[in-house]
């Protein structure tokens, strides 16, 4: 068997001391997260991140910098998940736009009330994110090169 990572984007979209997150469908329960998904053939990480925002909340998103590289082995599937996260500015929202397959709902939720969910949390990764958001981590967008 050849071992694949599977490369996602996310982003961390804060308005007013609340985030942006998707409550959904994953492996059978109702977990949260932050708007995230699977680069596609083609498009660039800044293109997928955007994308699978509106696809997921119906907002279109300014991505403003670049918050890390995580990676998540996850024991439900065996798999490795490379997730380049962002932080993006909530500019224009589409409330008509039907969500994708498996999304309940767009909610804006402040950090204690995703910490006193953690159970409901898809993964680690949606509070280690914030977290390193709120501690002011930010890289260039330029750190990325695509060629």
């Amino acid at each position: 068997m050849r071992w694949t990572p599977r490369s996602t984007v996310a982003c961390v979209i804060e308005r007013g001391g609340r985030f942006l997150c998707v409550e959904e469908v994953a492996t059978g329960r109702r977990v949260i997260n932050q708007p995230a998904g699977h680069l596609e053939e083609g498009e660039t990480l800044i293109e997928a991140a955007q994308r699978e925002v509106l696809e997921e909340t119906g907002w279109e998103v300014e991505i403003t910098a670049l918050l890390g590289l995580y990676v998540y082995h996850a024991p439900a599937n065996g798999a490795t998940y490379h997730r380049h996260c962002f932080i993006a500015t909530a500019r224009t929202h589409h409330p008509e736009r039907e969500l994708d397959e498996g999304i309940i709902a767009a909610r804006w939720l402040s950090r204690d009330e995703l910490a006193l969910r953690h159970s409901d949390l898809r993964s680690r990764m949606v509070l280690a994110c914030i977290d390193d958001y709120l501690a002011g981590r930010r890289f260039p967008l330029d750190y990325i090169r695509h060629e």
